[in-house]
C-alpha cells in the first residue's frame, strides 16, 4: 500500500512510502481490540473509591428501642446500613483493576487499529518535522494547512520531539505521542492519523 508524503505546508512532495500490508492491511480482529482497549481504561483507573461501612461509622451503640412490643422490626444499631445515616452495604473499596495480556494479542489489537485508519483513508504521511521553538502558534497554522483545525487528531513522531510536543499540549483535540508508545486506544479515538516517514519503520520494527 503507497501513500503519498506530504510536507508541513500540506503539499504533495515526490515521494511515496510503502505501508506494510501485515499491519496496514491485515483484516482486523474485533475482540482482540475490544480486549486492548479494555485494559488501557482499566489500567488508567486510580482505583482509589471507599465508603464507610457499618464498622467504621463513629455513633452510639445504644439499642434504638426494646426488642419486642412495639410492632416494628428489630433495631439494635443506627449504624445499619438500612437507616438513614448508617454505614454503605458492601461499599466500594480501594482495588487495583489492572490486568495483563498476552504481547502477542495486543499486537493484533494495534495492528487492527491501523488496519481499520487506512481502510477509510484517515492516515497522512509527513515529512519529519521539527520546531525550534516550542509555539502553539506555528504547530496550529501546520494543522491549518493539512485542513485539520477541527478534528480530532493523533500524531505520530518517530522520536520524542519535545519542542513539538509542547507546541501541541495546549490544543485539546490533539496529541502527540512517540512511535514506540502509541496504542490502540489512542489510534481508534482520532479521527485522522498524521505519521511522520522515521515513525513508519518505528512502528513496522516493533509489530513485526
Amino acid at each position: 500500500m503507497e501513500v503519498k508524503v506530504i510536507d508541513s505546508k500540506g503539499k504533495a512532495t515526490s515521494k511515496k512510502v510503502t505501508l506494510s500490508d501485515e499491519i496496514f492491511g491485515i483484516e482486523p480482529n474485533d475482540h482482540a481490540i475490544y480486549l486492548d482497549v479494555k485494559q488501557h481504561l482499566a489500567n488508567r483507573r486510580q482505583g482509589t473509591h471507599k465508603s464507610k461501612e457499618r464498622a467504621e461509622i463513629a455513633g452510639s451503640t445504644r439499642k434504638i428501642k426494646k426488642q419486642k412490643g412495639t410492632g416494628g422490626a428489630r433495631a439494635g444499631s443506627i449504624k445499619s446500613g438500612t437507616r438513614v445515616g448508617g454505614g454503605r452495604i458492601f461499599g466500594p473499596r480501594p482495588r487495583n483493576y489492572h490486568f495483563k495480556l498476552n504481547i502477542k494479542l495486543k499486537r493484533l489489537a494495534r495492528k487492527s487499529a491501523f488496519a481499520y485508519k487506512a481502510k477509510s483513508d484517515s492516515i497522512l504521511i509527513l515529512e519529519d518535522m521539527s520546531l525550534a521553538t516550542p509555539k502553539t502558534a506555528e504547530f496550529k497554522s501546520l494543522l491549518a494547512s493539512l485542513n485539520l483545525t477541527n478534528e480530532k487528531v493523533l500524531m505520530i513522531v518517530g522520536s520524542e520531539n519535545e519542542n513539538v510536543y509542547l507546541s501541541s499540549r495546549n490544543l485539546q483535540r490533539v496529541k502527540v505521542v512517540p512511535a514506540e508508545s502509541v496504542n490502540t486506544y489512542d489510534v481508534l479515538n482520532a479521527k485522522k492519523l498524521v505519521m511522520t516517514e522515521s515513525s513508519i519503520e518505528v512502528i513496522e520494527k516493533i509489530l513485526n
